[in-house]
């Protein structure tokens, strides 16, 4: 029998989910098997709407081989798993004649652990899993949680958090997890033989498509021990946000806190002598951390240096002396082992890293504000060290012995590829060369026409905005925006600070829109109130820039208050761009304007998300029109009608108004 083409087998699948095929869909598809069969690279720029989860699953499918799909979001993981995989497994049955297994795999402490859930949290915290009175009266938001989670644990059949709905903070969620350094190991626990993070990758070893997301992807290439099952094609979607979260992974952190826990959890276990000498190093550090003020350390200065080498030898004393003594006064004694010295190497490893000053890192103070809800965080000082860059490692980690597909829908900054290209640790396009591996970029357009949908306006008449300044021009700017659209704006801000202003501003300014703001709610819940009601605005920063989608009526207006370069007191970017300095190169075309043209693109992707949608991006911020480095930003940016004439702007947002006014009419109407 003749191999099913790639044509037909598109053909069958995008017919299973309901879909229509488009030109850009099929050329992704091709250039993906092109790749694949070759055993080479691929960057694809695939717009929003071109359905690009099918135009990599279908040749990943047709190849056979093993493929991992490594997303950022958990929605674009669920929407794969959920439906877009199992549709595409069926279509494709009949013409393959073979039905494969598909996974998710998540890293062990999404999964619910049985034996933190049975036996409890070893009693170092300031409170048990379950104390009596928790148990018997249930009244605090945390003794609720835990009762739910442990009803929850006998119905799951996947342990997985993201499964838990509603879901908990992440102070509950500790409560019944454990990091892969805690985890006694299937072969020593007692749950070992129900264990939902060994029943995910066992499923995983036995499965043809793994999705995963980039955090495992990071945690597979950064610690050498794998985690993901062994594959010959990987695919990485949402791939613009790769460096940023294997840099994340790659971050070391070291707060009082958590060196005071790693204290508390190793005092019963080792002798008097080496938990002193920690207990005082311990003292020293929080000493100093108190004094820190926010910002890079470009010298480790002599009394950190003092206080890290305490504790890295008090660590390392500690770490030993746990391994020679055994007490059978404690109570699961294991687990209390497994968990002291997962807390004590964590401290240790990072006081190493620091101690060792790699010329490659990047050292820093940061201060926080305490903050509550589902990321529950207390105040005070933190230590952190990252990579200066991540593309090396990506380079030898990721593009050796299989076959990496990168997609996304901005991945093409200033007109090509080897801004990210580089990012990846990729030479540019075309390079030859030994261990130089090799790619080439695609970009197979979008199925919306950008000029027809949507105006790009940048208003040209405000001042330029400083620093903390006062930006009384831009907050009237907006309201006459949002009142001209009738609502129906999404507000992008390029800090919490400036998005809070703006929102408590405009509520008294013009009450008859309703402001939601980032933060009050759950983004989810954000999201639902702002699609239900037309009239209604969302203001909010980062995550928003990237995680709306709301096509239609709802979302007809996108405002960025200012172009969101990242800020020049942010440690990390400022030691890259001085980096690239120093190499010769442009600092800030390379970090600051890439980082600002990536979230543009991104924040001006959330207009346009169906083939009838209309509306304007507004950057209220002159530079887009008036700086050298603006053509750039723009070249980054999907292709609308461009204009700085506010008298022209608010003409078409009144009428694209109007024309959802009389479409919402008339559907009141139909249904009335």
């Amino acid at each position: 029998m003749t191999k099913p083409s790639l044509p037909e087998l598109l053909h069958a699948a995008v017919t299973a989910v309901g879909g229509t095929e488009r030109p850009g869909q099929v050329a992704m598809a091709e250039a993906v098997e092109e790749a694949i069969d070759g055993g080479s690279h691929l960057l694809v720029q695939a717009g929003t709407g071109t359905g690009k989860s099918l135009g990599y699953l279908v040749p990943a499918l047709a190849h056979g081989e093993r493929v991992v799909v490594a997303t950022a979001t958990l929605a674009l993981q669920r929407q794969l798993v959920e439906r877009d995989l199992p549709r595409t497994v069926d279509a494709l049955h009949p013409l393959l004649r073979r039905r494969p297994e598909f996974a998710m795999l998540k890293g062990r402490s999404n999964y619910l652990c049985l034996h933190r859930l049975h036996e409890g949290v070893p009693q170092d915290e300031e409170e048990g899993l379950f104390d009596q009175f928790e148990a018997a009266a249930p009244t605090s938001k945390l003794g609720q949680d835990l009762l739910r989670m442990r009803d929850w644990a006998d119905e799951t059949e996947t342990g997985d958090r993201d499964d838990l709905t509603p879901g908990v903070s992440d102070r509950a969620w500790s409560q019944v997890s454990v990091s892969s350094r805690e985890c006694l190991g299937a072969t020593k626990c007692a749950y070992g033989a129900e264990c939902f993070a060994e029943t995910a990758r066992v499923r995983a070893k036995l499965s043809e498509v793994v999705v995963t997301n980039h955090a495992l992807l990071a945690i597979d290439a950064i610690e050498g021990a794998p985690v993901l099952p062994q594959h010959e094609v990987l695919i990485v979607d949402e791939a613009h946000e790769l460096v940023s979260r294997v840099t994340g992974v790659a971050t070391g952190e070291l707060t009082p806190g958590q060196v005071n826990r790693a204290v508390r959890r190793a005092a019963k276990l080792v002798n008097e002598k080496a938990a002193d000498q920690l207990q005082t190093a311990a003292e020293g550090f929080e000493r100093l951390m108190e004094l820190a003020l926010p910002g890079r350390l470009e010298e480790i200065p002599e009394d950190l240096g003092y206080a890290l080498m305490a504790l890295r030898d008090a660590c390392r004393t500690v770490i030993s002396a746990i391994g020679t003594t055994r007490d059978k006064s404690v109570q699961d004694e294991d687990a209390v082992r497994k968990q002291a010295l997962a807390s004590v190497e964590s401290v240790h490893d990072v006081a190493e890293r620091i101690t060792n000053g790699s010329e490659w890192d990047v050292v820093w103070y940061e201060r926080h504000e305490p903050r509550g809800g589902a990321a529950y965080r207390p105040s005070g000082a933190s230590l952190r060290v990252a990579p200066m860059s991540v593309s090396g490692l990506l380079r030898e980690k990721l593009f050796t012995d299989r076959s990496v597909v990168l997609t996304s829908a901005t991945l093409k900054l200033g007109g090509d590829f080897n801004g990210v290209g580089a990012s990846l640790g990729l030479a540019p396009e075309g390079t030859e060369g030994e261990d130089v591996p090799q790619w080439k970029g695609v970009d197979v357009g979008s199925p919306f026409d950008y000029r027809k949908q949507g105006i790009l306006y940048v208003a040209k008449h405000l001042a330029r905005p400083a620093r903390d300044g006062d930006r009384g021009d831009m907050l009237n700017e907006l309201t006459e925006l949002i009142q001209a659209a009738g609502g129906r704006t999404l507000g992008l801000f390029s800090s919490m600070r400036a998005a809070q202003l703006a929102a408590e501003e405009l509520r008294s300014r013009i009450p008859e829109y309703p402001i939601l703001l980032q933060g009050e709610e759950t983004l989810g819940e954000l999201i639902k109130n702002f699609a239900a009601d037309p009239r209604t605005c969302l203001f909010g920063t980062l995550s928003l820039w990237q995680g709306v989608d709301v096509p239609g009526p709802s979302c007809q207006l996108v405002v960025m208050d200012k172009i969101p370069f990242p800020r020049p007191d942010d440690p990390l970017m400022s030691a890259r761009q001085k980096a690239v300095e120093e190499a010769g190169g442009n600092g800030f075309m390379a970090v600051a304007a890439t980082h600002a043209a990536l979230l543009m693109a991104q924040g001006a992707g959330r207009l346009v998300r169906a083939s009838g949608d209309r509306g304007v991006v507004a950057v209220l911020d002159q530079r887009l029109a008036t700086a050298r480095y603006g053509s750039y930003l723009k070249a980054s940016l999907p292709d609308f009608w461009f204009t700085t004439d506010r008298n022209q702007v608010r003409k078409s947002l009144a009428a694209i108004d109007a024309k959802a006014r009389q479409t919402e009419a008339a559907g009141q109407a139909e249904n009335g």
